[in-house]
Protein backbone atom coordinates (compact mmCIF):
# COMPACT_ATOMS: atom_id res chain seq x y z
CA UNK A 1 0.00 0.00 0.00
CA UNK A 2 2.63 2.94 -1.08
CA UNK A 3 1.77 6.33 -1.81
CA UNK A 4 2.24 5.55 -5.62
CA UNK A 5 -0.47 3.14 -5.53
CA UNK A 6 -2.82 4.78 -3.84
CA UNK A 7 -2.58 7.50 -6.04
CA UNK A 8 -2.56 5.36 -8.71
CA UNK A 9 -6.32 4.02 -7.90
CA UNK A 10 -7.05 7.78 -7.01
CA UNK A 11 -6.53 8.84 -10.25
CA UNK A 12 -8.38 5.77 -12.32
CA UNK A 13 -11.78 6.37 -9.83
CA UNK A 14 -11.73 9.68 -10.13
CA UNK A 15 -11.52 9.86 -14.34
CA UNK A 16 -13.98 7.03 -14.38
CA UNK A 17 -16.13 8.58 -11.92
CA UNK A 18 -16.10 12.23 -13.97
CA UNK A 19 -15.10 11.66 -16.95
CA UNK A 20 -17.03 8.60 -17.80
CA UNK A 21 -19.98 7.85 -15.34
CA UNK A 22 -21.30 11.25 -14.72
CA UNK A 23 -21.45 12.19 -17.86
CA UNK A 24 -23.40 9.54 -18.78
CA UNK A 25 -26.24 10.72 -16.83
CA UNK A 26 -25.77 14.17 -17.35
CA UNK A 27 -26.10 13.57 -21.38
CA UNK A 28 -28.85 11.02 -21.76
CA UNK A 29 -31.09 10.67 -18.74
CA UNK A 30 -32.42 14.21 -17.62
CA UNK A 31 -36.09 14.48 -18.99
CA UNK A 32 -36.45 18.13 -20.31
CA UNK A 33 -39.47 18.11 -20.69
CA UNK A 34 -41.57 16.20 -17.39
CA UNK A 35 -38.89 16.82 -15.45
CA UNK A 36 -37.15 13.94 -13.60
CA UNK A 37 -35.00 11.37 -15.10
CA UNK A 38 -35.31 8.36 -17.64
CA UNK A 39 -33.94 5.12 -16.01
CA UNK A 40 -33.66 2.90 -18.59
CA UNK A 41 -30.91 3.72 -20.63
CA UNK A 42 -29.04 1.70 -23.48
CA UNK A 43 -25.32 0.88 -23.78
CA UNK A 44 -24.77 4.37 -25.52
CA UNK A 45 -27.98 5.84 -23.99
CA UNK A 46 -30.57 5.57 -25.63
CA UNK A 47 -33.84 5.58 -24.21
CA UNK A 48 -35.69 1.94 -24.49
CA UNK A 49 -38.29 2.75 -22.08
CA UNK A 50 -39.73 5.69 -20.88
CA UNK A 51 -41.36 4.45 -17.62
CA UNK A 52 -39.53 6.36 -14.45
CA UNK A 53 -38.84 3.67 -11.31
CA UNK A 54 -38.87 5.96 -8.31
CA UNK A 55 -36.07 4.74 -6.04
CA UNK A 56 -34.14 5.37 -9.01
CA UNK A 57 -35.39 9.09 -9.43
CA UNK A 58 -34.64 9.54 -5.61
CA UNK A 59 -31.28 7.71 -5.76
CA UNK A 60 -30.25 9.68 -8.72
CA UNK A 61 -31.72 12.82 -6.72
CA UNK A 62 -29.67 12.00 -4.09
CA UNK A 63 -26.35 11.33 -6.32
CA UNK A 64 -26.44 14.85 -7.64
CA UNK A 65 -27.00 16.48 -3.91
CA UNK A 66 -23.86 14.80 -2.73
CA UNK A 67 -21.52 15.89 -6.16
CA UNK A 68 -22.42 19.09 -5.43
CA UNK A 69 -21.75 19.28 -1.88
CA UNK A 70 -18.00 17.87 -2.77
CA UNK A 71 -17.92 20.61 -5.96
CA UNK A 72 -20.16 23.00 -6.22
CA UNK A 73 -21.16 23.03 -10.01
CA UNK A 74 -25.00 24.93 -10.27
CA UNK A 75 -25.90 22.35 -12.81
CA UNK A 76 -25.40 19.42 -10.45
CA UNK A 77 -27.77 21.12 -7.87
CA UNK A 78 -29.99 21.95 -10.86
CA UNK A 79 -29.99 18.17 -11.98
CA UNK A 80 -30.70 17.24 -8.48
CA UNK A 81 -33.73 19.26 -8.39
CA UNK A 82 -35.53 17.83 -11.28
CA UNK A 83 -35.31 14.73 -9.44
CA UNK A 84 -36.94 16.40 -6.50
CA UNK A 85 -39.28 18.27 -8.22
CA UNK A 86 -40.65 15.21 -10.25
CA UNK A 87 -40.43 13.10 -7.56
CA UNK A 88 -42.43 15.90 -5.04
CA UNK A 89 -45.28 16.95 -7.78
CA UNK A 90 -46.46 13.28 -8.59
CA UNK A 91 -45.08 10.11 -6.66
CA UNK A 92 -46.88 10.47 -3.48
CA UNK A 93 -49.94 10.01 -2.21
CA UNK A 94 -52.09 11.43 0.59
CA UNK A 95 -51.47 8.87 2.71
CA UNK A 96 -47.61 9.12 2.13
CA UNK A 97 -46.99 5.94 0.66
CA UNK A 98 -45.15 6.14 -2.80
CA UNK A 99 -45.43 4.33 -5.87
CA UNK A 100 -42.62 2.01 -7.38
CA UNK A 101 -42.99 3.52 -10.97
CA UNK A 102 -44.93 6.25 -13.12
CA UNK A 103 -45.45 7.34 -16.90
CA UNK A 104 -42.74 9.67 -17.89
CA UNK A 105 -45.07 12.29 -17.32
CA UNK A 106 -45.81 11.23 -13.82
CA UNK A 107 -49.11 8.71 -13.87
CA UNK A 108 -48.84 6.36 -11.55
CA UNK A 109 -48.45 2.20 -12.84
CA UNK A 110 -46.93 -0.01 -10.03
CA UNK A 111 -47.51 0.17 -6.33
CA UNK A 112 -44.95 -2.22 -4.43
CA UNK A 113 -46.00 -3.67 -0.97
CA UNK A 114 -42.31 -2.63 0.18
CA UNK A 115 -41.13 0.33 1.38
CA UNK A 116 -37.90 1.02 -0.36
CA UNK A 117 -39.36 3.57 -2.78
CA UNK A 118 -40.43 5.76 0.10
CA UNK A 119 -36.94 5.41 1.35
CA UNK A 120 -35.08 6.18 -1.46
CA UNK A 121 -37.59 9.50 -1.84
CA UNK A 122 -36.70 10.25 1.76
CA UNK A 123 -32.89 9.94 0.72
CA UNK A 124 -33.52 12.46 -1.92
CA UNK A 125 -35.29 15.03 0.16
CA UNK A 126 -32.66 14.70 2.84
CA UNK A 127 -29.82 15.35 0.34
CA UNK A 128 -31.00 17.96 -1.59
CA UNK A 129 -31.78 20.12 1.82
CA UNK A 130 -28.18 19.32 3.05
CA UNK A 131 -26.92 20.53 -0.37
CA UNK A 132 -29.11 23.56 -1.38
CA UNK A 133 -29.93 24.58 2.47
CA UNK A 134 -33.76 24.54 1.84
CA UNK A 135 -35.12 23.59 4.78
CA UNK A 136 -38.37 22.73 3.57
CA UNK A 137 -37.47 19.68 2.01
CA UNK A 138 -35.53 18.51 5.56
CA UNK A 139 -38.99 18.81 7.28
CA UNK A 140 -40.66 16.60 4.67
CA UNK A 141 -37.95 14.17 4.82
CA UNK A 142 -38.25 14.18 8.50
CA UNK A 143 -42.40 13.61 8.06
CA UNK A 144 -41.75 10.54 5.52
CA UNK A 145 -39.10 8.65 7.43
CA UNK A 146 -41.82 8.66 10.57
CA UNK A 147 -44.02 7.14 8.50
CA UNK A 148 -41.60 4.45 7.06
CA UNK A 149 -40.20 3.64 10.45
CA UNK A 150 -44.49 2.65 11.43
CA UNK A 151 -44.79 0.86 8.60
CA UNK A 152 -41.42 -0.99 8.88
CA UNK A 153 -42.68 -2.71 12.40
CA UNK A 154 -45.53 -3.73 10.73
CA UNK A 155 -45.74 -4.58 7.04
CA UNK A 156 -49.47 -5.51 6.73
CA UNK A 157 -49.49 -1.27 6.83
CA UNK A 158 -48.63 -1.34 3.13
CA UNK A 159 -50.40 -4.34 2.18
CA UNK A 160 -48.03 -6.95 2.93
CA UNK A 161 -50.56 -10.18 4.15
CA UNK A 162 -49.60 -12.42 6.76
CA UNK A 163 -50.59 -16.31 6.28
CA UNK A 164 -51.26 -18.80 8.78
CA UNK A 165 -47.97 -21.16 7.75
CA UNK A 166 -45.38 -18.76 7.84
CA UNK A 167 -42.51 -18.90 8.81
CA UNK A 168 -41.67 -15.63 11.82
CA UNK A 169 -38.69 -13.84 9.99
CA UNK A 170 -37.39 -10.77 9.69
CA UNK A 171 -34.94 -9.56 6.70
CA UNK A 172 -31.70 -7.82 6.36
CA UNK A 173 -32.91 -5.22 4.50
CA UNK A 174 -34.90 -3.26 6.35
CA UNK A 175 -33.22 -2.56 9.30
CA UNK A 176 -30.19 -1.69 7.47
CA UNK A 177 -32.28 0.35 4.74
CA UNK A 178 -33.35 2.19 8.37
CA UNK A 179 -29.85 2.81 9.46
CA UNK A 180 -28.58 4.75 6.37
CA UNK A 181 -31.71 6.70 5.96
CA UNK A 182 -31.19 8.02 9.89
CA UNK A 183 -27.54 8.75 8.65
CA UNK A 184 -28.94 10.36 5.53
CA UNK A 185 -31.50 12.49 6.94
CA UNK A 186 -29.83 13.71 10.53
CA UNK A 187 -26.30 14.80 8.71
CA UNK A 188 -24.38 14.11 11.84
CA UNK A 189 -26.77 14.97 14.68
CA UNK A 190 -28.41 12.06 15.29
CA UNK A 191 -29.44 12.65 19.21
CA UNK A 192 -33.53 12.98 18.34
CA UNK A 193 -32.81 9.01 16.99
CA UNK A 194 -30.94 7.39 19.68
CA UNK A 195 -33.36 4.45 20.12
CA UNK A 196 -34.20 4.09 16.43
CA UNK A 197 -29.99 3.71 15.33
CA UNK A 198 -29.79 1.46 18.68
CA UNK A 199 -32.75 -0.88 17.51
CA UNK A 200 -31.53 -0.70 13.66
CA UNK A 201 -27.74 -1.75 14.54
CA UNK A 202 -29.90 -5.01 17.19
CA UNK A 203 -31.59 -6.13 14.11
CA UNK A 204 -28.63 -6.12 12.18
CA UNK A 205 -26.65 -7.91 14.65
CA UNK A 206 -29.41 -10.62 14.42
CA UNK A 207 -27.98 -11.72 11.04
CA UNK A 208 -25.01 -11.86 11.79
CA UNK A 209 -23.65 -15.33 12.76
CA UNK A 210 -20.05 -15.44 14.43
CA UNK A 211 -19.82 -19.28 15.12
CA UNK A 212 -20.64 -20.05 11.29
CA UNK A 213 -18.62 -16.90 10.33
CA UNK A 214 -21.83 -15.40 8.03
CA UNK A 215 -24.50 -13.20 7.18
CA UNK A 216 -27.69 -14.69 6.51
CA UNK A 217 -30.24 -12.57 4.64
CA UNK A 218 -33.41 -14.49 6.63
CA UNK A 219 -33.40 -15.04 10.36
CA UNK A 220 -36.29 -15.82 12.81
CA UNK A 221 -36.92 -12.56 15.30
CA UNK A 222 -34.71 -13.47 17.86
CA UNK A 223 -31.81 -14.42 15.58
CA UNK A 224 -32.40 -17.64 14.74
CA UNK A 225 -31.16 -20.03 12.01
CA UNK A 226 -33.91 -20.88 9.55
CA UNK A 227 -32.89 -24.68 8.01
CA UNK A 228 -34.51 -24.10 4.46
CA UNK A 229 -33.89 -22.12 0.92
CA UNK A 230 -35.11 -18.99 2.24
CA UNK A 231 -33.28 -19.34 5.37
CA UNK A 232 -30.22 -20.75 4.22
CA UNK A 233 -29.47 -17.56 1.73
CA UNK A 234 -26.42 -15.70 1.49
CA UNK A 235 -26.14 -12.22 -0.75
CA UNK A 236 -22.74 -11.49 0.03
CA UNK A 237 -23.09 -7.93 -1.68
CA UNK A 238 -26.14 -7.60 0.62
CA UNK A 239 -24.05 -8.41 3.64
CA UNK A 240 -20.97 -6.32 2.61
CA UNK A 241 -23.04 -3.38 2.49
CA UNK A 242 -24.13 -3.88 5.58
CA UNK A 243 -20.93 -4.18 7.11
CA UNK A 244 -20.09 -0.82 5.73
CA UNK A 245 -23.17 0.40 6.57
CA UNK A 246 -22.91 -0.35 10.56
CA UNK A 247 -18.76 0.45 10.34
CA UNK A 248 -20.61 4.47 10.19
CA UNK A 249 -22.17 4.08 13.10
CA UNK A 250 -19.68 2.35 15.15
CA UNK A 251 -17.27 5.45 14.50
CA UNK A 252 -19.96 7.81 14.97
CA UNK A 253 -20.81 5.77 18.35
CA UNK A 254 -16.93 5.38 18.88
CA UNK A 255 -17.92 1.38 19.64
CA UNK A 256 -14.45 -0.83 18.79
CA UNK A 257 -16.27 -4.20 19.45
CA UNK A 258 -19.07 -2.77 17.00
CA UNK A 259 -16.24 -1.88 14.69
CA UNK A 260 -14.70 -5.42 14.67
CA UNK A 261 -17.99 -7.14 14.35
CA UNK A 262 -18.55 -5.01 11.03
CA UNK A 263 -14.78 -5.21 9.37
CA UNK A 264 -15.53 -9.27 10.23
CA UNK A 265 -18.95 -9.05 7.97
CA UNK A 266 -17.16 -7.86 4.89
CA UNK A 267 -13.97 -9.77 5.40
CA UNK A 268 -16.33 -12.92 5.78
CA UNK A 269 -18.76 -11.91 3.15
CA UNK A 270 -16.20 -11.44 1.01
CA UNK A 271 -14.31 -14.65 1.05
CA UNK A 272 -17.16 -16.70 0.93
CA UNK A 273 -19.02 -14.97 -2.10
CA UNK A 274 -15.77 -14.83 -4.41
CA UNK A 275 -15.58 -17.24 -7.48
CA UNK A 276 -12.14 -18.53 -6.81
CA UNK A 277 -12.55 -20.23 -10.15
CA UNK A 278 -13.43 -17.06 -12.49
CA UNK A 279 -13.33 -14.58 -9.89
CA UNK A 280 -15.95 -11.73 -8.74
CA UNK A 281 -18.15 -12.08 -6.20
CA UNK A 282 -21.35 -14.25 -6.69
CA UNK A 283 -24.85 -13.28 -6.12
CA UNK A 284 -26.46 -15.72 -4.53
CA UNK A 285 -25.00 -18.50 -2.36
CA UNK A 286 -26.93 -21.48 0.04
CA UNK A 287 -24.87 -21.98 3.26
CA UNK A 288 -25.43 -25.36 3.26
CA UNK A 289 -24.15 -25.84 -0.60
CA UNK A 290 -26.96 -27.06 -1.78
CA UNK A 291 -27.89 -25.25 -5.40
CA UNK A 292 -29.63 -21.60 -4.46
CA UNK A 293 -33.12 -21.58 -6.11
CA UNK A 294 -32.58 -18.44 -7.32
CA UNK A 295 -31.80 -19.05 -11.24
CA UNK A 296 -29.29 -15.98 -11.54
CA UNK A 297 -27.49 -17.21 -8.27
CA UNK A 298 -23.71 -17.52 -9.99
CA UNK A 299 -24.34 -14.17 -12.85
CA UNK A 300 -21.65 -11.30 -10.87
CA UNK A 301 -23.52 -7.64 -11.27
CA UNK A 302 -22.32 -4.51 -10.64
CA UNK A 303 -23.61 -3.84 -7.35
CA UNK A 304 -21.75 -6.04 -5.06
CA UNK A 305 -18.45 -5.14 -6.91
CA UNK A 306 -19.36 -1.60 -5.85
CA UNK A 307 -20.11 -2.15 -2.41
CA UNK A 308 -17.31 -4.21 -2.03
CA UNK A 309 -14.93 -1.59 -3.28
CA UNK A 310 -16.16 0.66 -0.26
CA UNK A 311 -16.18 -1.38 2.29
CA UNK A 312 -13.04 -3.05 1.78
CA UNK A 313 -11.26 0.53 1.91
CA UNK A 314 -13.42 2.06 4.77
CA UNK A 315 -11.77 -1.19 6.28
CA UNK A 316 -7.91 -0.25 5.02
CA UNK A 317 -8.33 3.10 6.25
CA UNK A 318 -9.77 2.02 9.91
CA UNK A 319 -7.31 -0.59 10.27
CA UNK A 320 -4.52 -0.74 8.35
CA UNK A 321 -4.66 -4.40 7.24
CA UNK A 322 -2.62 -5.35 3.60
CA UNK A 323 -5.80 -8.25 3.40
CA UNK A 324 -8.39 -5.36 2.89
CA UNK A 325 -5.90 -3.41 0.69
CA UNK A 326 -5.47 -6.45 -1.31
CA UNK A 327 -9.03 -7.25 -1.29
CA UNK A 328 -10.13 -3.71 -2.35
CA UNK A 329 -7.44 -4.04 -5.41
CA UNK A 330 -8.63 -7.03 -6.34
CA UNK A 331 -12.71 -6.29 -6.30
CA UNK A 332 -11.11 -2.98 -8.56
CA UNK A 333 -9.21 -4.43 -10.47
CA UNK A 334 -12.08 -7.10 -11.48
CA UNK A 335 -14.98 -4.64 -11.79
CA UNK A 336 -12.52 -1.71 -14.18
CA UNK A 337 -11.84 -5.05 -16.17
CA UNK A 338 -15.79 -6.44 -16.37
CA UNK A 339 -17.86 -4.00 -16.22
CA UNK A 340 -16.78 -0.84 -17.24
CA UNK A 341 -17.18 0.99 -20.53
CA UNK A 342 -14.45 2.49 -22.46
CA UNK A 343 -16.48 3.53 -25.15
CA UNK A 344 -19.95 4.55 -24.37
CA UNK A 345 -18.86 5.19 -20.44
CA UNK A 346 -20.71 4.00 -17.02
CA UNK A 347 -20.86 0.44 -16.15
CA UNK A 348 -22.56 -2.80 -17.42
CA UNK A 349 -24.21 -4.24 -15.17
CA UNK A 350 -25.14 -8.18 -15.75
CA UNK A 351 -22.01 -10.94 -16.42
CA UNK A 352 -22.53 -14.69 -16.15
CA UNK A 353 -20.46 -16.75 -14.27
CA UNK A 354 -17.59 -16.16 -16.31
CA UNK A 355 -17.47 -12.54 -16.54
CA UNK A 356 -18.93 -12.17 -20.10
CA UNK A 357 -21.53 -9.41 -20.28
CA UNK A 358 -25.26 -10.58 -20.61
CA UNK A 359 -27.11 -7.57 -20.69
CA UNK A 360 -25.68 -3.95 -22.96
CA UNK A 361 -28.11 -1.64 -20.60
CA UNK A 362 -26.15 0.77 -18.47
CA UNK A 363 -30.02 1.56 -17.39
CA UNK A 364 -32.95 -0.85 -16.34
CA UNK A 365 -35.73 -1.00 -13.28
CA UNK A 366 -32.88 -1.84 -11.03
CA UNK A 367 -29.69 -0.42 -11.89
CA UNK A 368 -29.95 3.83 -12.15
CA UNK A 369 -27.07 6.58 -11.28
CA UNK A 370 -26.22 5.30 -7.76
CA UNK A 371 -24.12 2.18 -7.18
CA UNK A 372 -21.84 3.07 -9.43
CA UNK A 373 -21.24 6.79 -9.11
CA UNK A 374 -21.73 6.30 -5.26
CA UNK A 375 -18.59 3.86 -4.69
CA UNK A 376 -16.32 5.76 -7.06
CA UNK A 377 -17.28 8.76 -5.00
CA UNK A 378 -16.41 7.61 -1.40
CA UNK A 379 -13.61 5.44 -2.78
CA UNK A 380 -12.31 8.58 -4.80
CA UNK A 381 -12.48 10.33 -1.35
CA UNK A 382 -11.33 8.16 1.06
CA UNK A 383 -8.06 7.34 -1.40
CA UNK A 384 -7.46 11.34 -1.39
CA UNK A 385 -7.28 10.80 2.81
CA UNK A 386 -5.15 8.19 2.21
CA UNK A 387 -2.89 9.77 0.03
CA UNK A 388 -1.68 12.52 2.43
CA UNK A 389 -1.35 9.67 5.66
CA UNK A 390 1.18 6.98 3.99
Amino acid sequence: MTKEKIGFYRLLLENELFECVIPFWENHSIDEKNGGYYNCLDRDGSVYDTRKHIWLQGRQAWMFSKLFESDQKSQWLEIAYEGVKFLTNNAVREDGRVYFSLTEDGRPIYMQRKIFSECFYVMALAGYANASGESKYQKMAELQLAKIWDWSEDLTKVGRPVYEGEIAAQSLAIPMILLNLIEEVTHGDYSRYNAEVDRCIDRILLHVDRQRQVVFETVTPDGGYINNSDGRVLNPGHAIEAGWFLQNWAQKKQDAELAETAAKMVRWSYSKGWDKEYGGIFYFLDYEGYSPLQLEWDMKLWWPHCEAMVAHLQNVKLFGLKEDWDSFTEVTDYSFTHFSDKVFGEWYGYTNRRGEITHRFKGGPYKGCFHVPRALFYCWQMLGELEKTV
